[in-house]
C-alpha cells in the first residue's frame, strides 16, 4: 500500500446489561391472633407470637378476656382512700367519702398523678352546731363543746351526723340544783320570818318569756321562766323570788329571737330566699344554668331548733351529647364520664381515653387518637438493586430507630462473604437507605424497628455487571514472540471469571464484538480476516501481575497459542469475562500490536462529522468507544 492508502481498524465494545429480578417482599402475617391481641416477635427472634393487649389475659389466639385490675386492691392500683371500678379492658377510680380527687373530677385514672385528698369539713360554718368546735381529721371530722357548754346525748368528741349529739349551755343544766337550794332557803325563811303573811301575787312576765313553774305566791316563793317559742335564752337569770315587800325580784333573763343563720350553700345551686332566718323561713334551691337536678329534695326550712332542715339536692352538669372520637367506640359511660376505646383494626396512639363532664358543663374530651393498625415496617422494597425503601408506621414513639443487617454470598465463589450492619433514626413516614450492594451476589436483608420490636425481611440477587477493563500498557512489538504484561486489581471482590487472549491479523476492515460467545471466533468484514483465541486463563490462576508470551506454541485452557506467521501484522486483544449462571459480561482492551515493519498507532484524524457519527453510534448501542487506529 502507498502512503495515501489507509487501513482503518475500528473496535467497538458492546456491553449488554441485564437485571436480575428482585425477590418478593416477605412479611410475617399473624392472621390467627385474637381481635384483642397483638402480633409480636419472640424474644429469641425465632418467629412471631400472639399476645393479649393491655387489660386482657389469655393465650392471644383463641381468647383474650378482660383482666380485673381491681383484684390486686384499690390501694395498689388507684392509691390511698380510693375505690377501684373494673371495666372491659380497663378500669377507673373514685374517692372514698371524706376525700376528693386532686383534679376535682368524679372519676379518674391515676396515670397523670391524680390522687384522693382529704376534705376539710371544718371549713363549713356551724357544722358542729351552737357551742361546738370542729376538729378536722383524715377523711372525717369530730366535734367538742366550747367553754360554758356540755355535750348532750353523747360523749366528747362526737360526730353530729352519726351520734345525734349536740352542745348545751351549762346554765340550763344547773336549774334543778337551784330549785332545790331555793326551796330549802324558803322553808327556813318562812319558819323565822314575821312577814310570812306576805303575798306577791302572780309572777310578772318579762318580754319574750313564759312562766314555766312557781312554788307559790307567798314570801319566798320561786317562779321559773323560759323563753317563748321562737326565742332562745342568751344571758341572765330565769328565776324570780317573792320578796318581803310583796314584789317579784331577780328575773334578768334575756331572750333573743331564734335564727338559723345563712342557709347552707350547695355546689352548682342558686337560692330562692326572702333573706329571713327565723324559724319557719323557707329556702328553695335550684340548679344553676347548665345543670339539672339529678336527685334529692330542694327545699329547706328553718327549724325551731335554730337549724336549717337537711336538703339533698344533687345537681349534675348538662354537658350535652358525649364527645365523638374518630375510629373509636364507647366502652363505658354514665352522666358525667365516658371511657373510649379504638374500634377493631385501629390502635391507640397516646392520649387519655376518658372524657369527663366538668363542673362548668363542658366535656373535657379524651385526647385518645386511634390510628389504623399496620406493620411498623410496610411496603418494603429494594430500588436500583441498591437502596432499601419502606413505609414507617408509628405506634408509641414519634422517632424510630431502625437496625439494618444484610449478608451477601456467591454460589460461584464459596469464600466470598459480605456482612454489614447499620442504624438509622428518623421521624419520617417514608424512608430510604442505600447499602452499596455488590454485583452478582445473593443478599438477605433484615430491618428491625427497635422500639416496636418488629422485623421485616427481603432477599435480592444483584445482577452481573461488566468487569472493569483490564489494566494493560499498550505496546508495539517487532518480535514474533512478544511478552505481554497484565496488572490485575488486588480486590477480592473482583467478579472476573476468566481472561481470553485474541490474536487478529491486520487485514482490511475488521469489527470485533467484545460480547461475542466466549468460545466463538471473531467475525470479520472480509474473507481475508482470520483470528483465533490464543489462550483462556481462569482468574484464580492469574496473580496481581501476569506475563503472557504470544505465539509460544503451548495450550492455555484448551486453546492453542499458535506461532505468529512471518510477514504478517497482528493485533492482540485481551478480554475479561464475568460469568454467573446463564449470564456473562465482557470488557475488552487492545493489548499490543505485533509487526515486522514500522507502524505507528494513533487516534485517527477523520473528519469531525465522521468521528461524531461513530461516537453517536457507540452511545446509541450502549457501548464503549475506544477509538480508531491508523497505519502509515
Amino acid at each position: 500500500m502507498d502512503e495515501r492508502s489507509t487501513t482503518v481498524f475500528m473496535i467497538l465494545l458492546f456491553c449488554v446489561a441485564s437485571v436480575a429480578p428482585a425477590a418478593a417482599n416477605t412479611l410475617d402475617v399473624c392472621a390467627s391472633c385474637h381481635v384483642n391481641a397483638t402480633c409480636d416477635d419472640k424474644r429469641d427472634n425465632s418467629g412471631k407470637v400472639c399476645n393479649c393487649k393491655y387489660g386482657f389475659v389469655g393465650n392471644g389466639r383463641t381468647f383474650c378476656q378482660d383482666k380485673d385490675e381491681c383484684q390486686i386492691g384499690a390501694t395498689k392500683i388507684c392509691g390511698q382512700h380510693t375505690k377501684c371500678h373494673n371495666t372491659f379492658g380497663s378500669y377507673y377510680c373514685t374517692c372514698l367519702s371524706g376525700y376528693v380527687a386532686s383534679n376535682n373530677m368524679a372519676v379518674f385514672i391515676p396515670n397523670d398523678g391524680t390522687h384522693c385528698q382529704d376534705i376539710d369539713e371544718c371549713s363549713v360554718e356551724g357544722i358542729c352546731g351552737e357551742g361546738g368546735q370542729c376538729r378536722n381529721q383524715d377523711g372525717s371530722f369530730d366535734c367538742s363543746c366550747q367553754l360554758g357548754y356540755r355535750v348532750r346525748n353523747g360523749t366528747e368528741p362526737f360526730h353530729p351526723h352519726k351520734d345525734e349529739a349536740l352542745c348545751q349551755g351549762q346554765i340550763a343544766c344547773s336549774y334543778n340544783l337551784f330549785r332545790l337550794v331555793s326551796s330549802v332557803l324558803l322553808k327556813l325563811f318562812l319558819m323565822t320570818s314575821p312577814n310570812s303573811a306576805v303575798d306577791c301575787g302572780q309572777p310578772t312576765l318579762q318580754e319574750d318569756t313564759v312562766l314555766l313553774s312557781a312554788t307559790g305566791t307567798a314570801f319566798g316563793s320561786v317562779a321559773t321562766f323560759e323563753c317563748a317559742d321562737g326565742f332562745v335564752r342568751r344571758s341572765g337569770s330565769s328565776n324570780s323570788l317573792c320578796g318581803a315587800d310583796g314584789l317579784w325580784r331577780g328575773l334578768s333573763v334575756i331572750c333573743e329571737e331564734k335564727t338559723c343563720g345563712p342557709p347552707q350553700t350547695l355546689p352548682h345551686t342558686n337560692l330562692l330566699w326572702d333573706r329571713s332566718t327565723r324559724p319557719g323561713s323557707v329556702v328553695l334551691y335550684e340548679c344553676m344554668d347548665g345543670y339539672y337536678q339529678e336527685s334529692g329534695d330542694n327545699v329547706s326550712t328553718c327549724l325551731t331548733s335554730g337549724k336549717w332542715a337537711h336538703v339533698s339536692i344533687n345537681c349534675k352538669a348538662k354537658c350535652g351529647p358525649i364527645p365523638f372520637l374518630a375510629h373509636s367506640e364507647v366502652l363505658w359511660r354514665n352522666r358525667s364520664a365516658v371511657i373510649h376505646r379504638c374500634v377493631n383494626g385501629y390502635h391507640s396512639w397516646r392520649g387519655s381515653n376518658v372524657s369527663v363532664c366538668s363542673s362548668s358543663g363542658v366535656w373535657q374530651t379524651a385526647t385518645l387518637k386511634c390510628i389504623e393498625i399496620k406493620p411498623p415496617i410496610n411496603r418494603l422494597l429494594v430500588s436500583n438493586e441498591n437502596c432499601l425503601q419502606w413505609s414507617a408506621e408509628k405506634y408509641e414513639e414519634e422517632t424510630e430507630t431502625y437496625k439494618v443487617i444484610y449478608s451477601g454470598s456467591r454460589d460461584y465463589e464459596r469464600s466470598f462473604s459480605d456482612k454489614r450492619k447499620q442504624f438509622l433514626r428518623s421521624k419520617t413516614d417514608w424512608l430510604e437507605v442505600c447499602l452499596n450492594l455488590l454485583p452478582a451476589t445473593n443478599y438477605s436483608i433484615a430491618i428491625t424497628a427497635l422500639s416496636a420490636g418488629f422485623t421485616a425481611a427481603i432477599t435480592i440477587n444483584t445482577s452481573l455487571t461488566a468487569p472493569a477493563v483490564p489494566d494493560v500498557h499498550y505496546r508495539e512489538y517487532d518480535t514474533p514472540v512478544p511478552i505481554l504484561t497484565l496488572h490485575r486489581s488486588p480486590s477480592t471482590l473482583d467478579p472476573i471469571s476468566f481472561y481470553q487472549v485474541f490474536v487478529l491479523p491486520i487485514e482490511g476492515m475488521m469489527l470485533f464484538e467484545c460480547s461475542s460467545p466466549t468460545n466463538g471466533e471473531p467475525s470479520g468484514k472480509s474473507s481475508s480476516s482470520q483470528g483465533h483465541v490464543a489462550a483462556q486463563m481462569s482468574s484464580s490462576h492469574v496473580g496481581k501481575e501476569f506475563h503472557f508470551t504470544v505465539g509460544d506454541g503451548h495450550f492455555y485452557g484448551g486453546f492453542f497459542n499458535a506461532p505468529l506467521e512471518k510477514g504478517r501484522n497482528y493485533y492482540v486483544i485481551l478480554r475479561a469475562v464475568s460469568h454467573w449462571k446463564k449470564d456473562s459480561k465482557s470488557s475488552c482492551v487492545l493489548w499490543a500490536k505485533v509487526t515486522g515493519t514500522s507502524y505507528i498507532v494513533k487516534i485517527s484524524s477523520l473528519s469531525a462529522a465522521v468521528s461524531l457519527g461513530l461516537v453517536a453510534l457507540a452511545v446509541l448501542l450502549g457501548c464503549t468507544y475506544t477509538g480508531f487506529f491508523k497505519k502509515k
